[in-house]
């Protein structure tokens, strides 16, 4: 089934060393951590404020509802491309899961820089703040103990880490640049959007978004290690920003900000993407994509809804409905067992909760306002 996000068992071994940022209510306010909280889960929203960025964490009960837990500083600043409105990054990924070793991580495009949390439960601890490897950070991907991170400016770059201890240790010989062109305006279209591993780890894949519209797949050998240069597959005033993967299949399924459409694809072994099908959504800046079982949840910006599709196994794309949401939506994540999606609409700082029908289609629950996040985006849900 396609890929999505799951938290492992807490343990309370960090309940008192949990430190929350200045105006937060105690971690001892919020009982024991772990997900022993009746079978719910938790949401993390990140608000990429360019005073000082945070991640801030709800508590998810068994409807859907969201209850403001804490705030987490992150040791970092927020940024803002240029021309951007409601998706200050214009980017997927910048709040990433690490399932394997319970670690989230997320950037801070202000500072260049990339925090490491521990997670137990609803609590969040910061074990580290590490460099980016170039600037203006937006995306991270993990597989194994390999992670990677997408820099926007300055023509862009990727650079990879290995996970050890808890920790990011960085290898300055995993480094690529994009080239892509670093004066092309406005920033928020002619920037990188979103880094990804397809193939089941084998390959890494890098949206260029208008700045070459080109969709970029990376070797990589059994350590992690990126091969010297892509393979580059061009898409023609696509625009390809962000993209999810079938994990039964190795399906590429790619947004096209361009004609406002989602692509699918077979990633091949030599990097190459074979075309399958493509839905147009009909709607405005389609940009962000979110996986749950065989539906795929597309975020169109610019018209504030969200397409939902079913994939087939053999890419094919049919459409289910659309759901309004709050104004300038955005990233999205849904909750582990697959009941309920939780948007981030970047005009006011909304995060609009859905519950998801067993027909895929969407219905609004409620809605909750991010403190100090018009345009953050970045959000993982359990």
């Amino acid at each position: 089934m396609l890929t999505a996000l799951r938290f492992g068992t807490a343990t309370a071994a960090v309940f008192a060393a949990a430190t929350l940022s200045a105006g937060t209510a105690s971690a001892a306010d919020h009982g024991r951590p772990g997900h022993d909280m009746g079978g719910n889960g938790v949401v993390f929203a990140q608000t990429d404020a360019t005073t000082g960025n945070q991640v801030v964490v709800y508590h998810r009960d068994d409807a859907g509802h969201l209850i403001r837990l804490a705030a987490y500083d992150t040791g970092g600043l927020g940024g803002v491309l240029d021309g951007s409105v409601v998706d200050h990054l214009a980017s997927q990924g910048s709040l990433t899961y690490d399932r394997e070793h319970h670690l989230l991580y997320a950037v801070n495009a202000g500072s260049d820089t990339v925090s490491v949390f521990a997670v137990f439960g609803n609590l969040l601890l910061l074990r580290q703040v590490v460099s980016s490897g170039g600037t203006f950070p937006v995306s991270v991907a993990v597989h194994d103990d390999a992670v990677y991170v997408l820099n926007a400016l300055n023509g862009g770059a990727v650079q990879g880490y290995t996970v050890s201890d808890g920790r990011l240790r960085i290898h300055r010989n995993w480094n690529r640049k994009l080239g892509l062109d670093p004066t092309a305006t406005p920033q928020f279209t002619n920037t990188p959007g979103q880094v990804g591993f397809a193939d089941r780890g084998r390959e890494l894949v890098v949206t260029t978004k208008a700045n070459g519209n080109n969709v970029d797949v990376f070797a990589l050998d059994d350590d992690g290690a990126i091969a010297p240069a892509p393979v580059v597959t061009n898409l023609p005033s696509a625009v390809p920003f962000a993209f999810t993967t079938d994990a039964r299949t190795g399906t590429l399924y790619v947004t096209e900000a361009g004609p406002n459409a989602v692509a699918s694809f077979r990633v091949n072994g030599d990097g190459t993407l074979t075309p399958l099908h493509t839905a147009a959504t009909g709607q405005s800046a389609t940009c962000w994509i979110t996986a749950v079982g065989d539906l795929l949840y597309v975020s169109n910006a610019g018209s504030s809804n969200v397409s939902v599709y079913r994939a087939g196994a053999d890419g094919s794309l049919q459409p289910v409905g659309t759901t309004p949401t709050d104004p300038g939506t955005v990233d999205s994540a849904a909750s582990r067992d697959g009941r309920f999606l939780y948007v981030q609409t970047g005009a006011n700082g909304i995060l609009d909760a859905f519950a998801i029908n067993h027909d895929g289609t969407l219905s609004p629950i409620g809605a909750v306002t991010v403190p100090n996040a018009v345009g953050g985006e970045g959000i993982v849900a359990s």
